[in-house]
């Protein structure tokens, strides 16, 4: 891990320490940089705002690479699906505990809703665009989309305000209501 890295982690834990101590609302830019034991110039080198520390998602990519793999045979949903399903089982168990950590603060913080919706349809265009040079139409690659974020987004705000270790879960819940299957 470079240095970079190792300064981007500890401002990550130090402002998720703080947002869970006092509150996003209350926590500043210079209180995570002196939590982490950096200047808040260095704060601002690595995220353009507080927020961001929060809604910065490295998955879109992942997610969209995931989709265009799936067999060419498969209708956008299943596509879809299949494409979330293999990115987030990807995910390392170390990393789900930073989500969930992210979205039990987003859940409970009023402020940040409009910054969900917003990472919220960023993936769906990345799902979209994906579904899109996988042949799909236009109208097809987006209501699968939406369907897909809307199970997936319902799925992890519940699998973060629960306690169950694996993110796993909540990606085979969505799956399965997706597709009609019952529990």
């Amino acid at each position: 891990m470079t240095k970079t890295e190792r300064t981007r982690l500890r401002l990550v834990r130090a402002a998720l320490e703080l947002f869970v101590e006092i509150g996003y609302d209350s926590t500043t830019a210079a209180m995570i940089a002196a939590r982490a034991g950096v200047t808040e110039v260095t704060f601002f080198r690595h995220f353009p705002s507080k927020h961001s520390v929060v809604m910065d998602d490295p998955y879109d990519p992942l997610i969209a690479e995931a989709i265009v793999r799936q067999p060419s045979h498969l209708a956008p949903l299943a596509a879809a699906i299949g494409g979330i399903v293999d990115s987030w089982v990807a995910i390392p168990p170390h990393e789900s505990d930073g989500v969930r950590a992210r979205l039990r603060i987003v859940a409970a913080t009023p402020s940040l809703r409009g910054a969900i919706a917003a990472n919220t349809a960023a993936t769906e265009e990345a799902v979209t665009g994906a579904l899109g040079s996988r042949g799909a139409s236009k109208t097809d690659a987006r209501i699968a989309a939406a369907a897909v974020m809307g199970a997936l987004s319902a799925a992890l705000l519940d699998w973060a305000q629960g306690d169950d270790a694996d993110l796993g879960l909540a990606i085979e819940a969505a799956h399965r209501v997706l597709l009609g299957e019952s529990t």
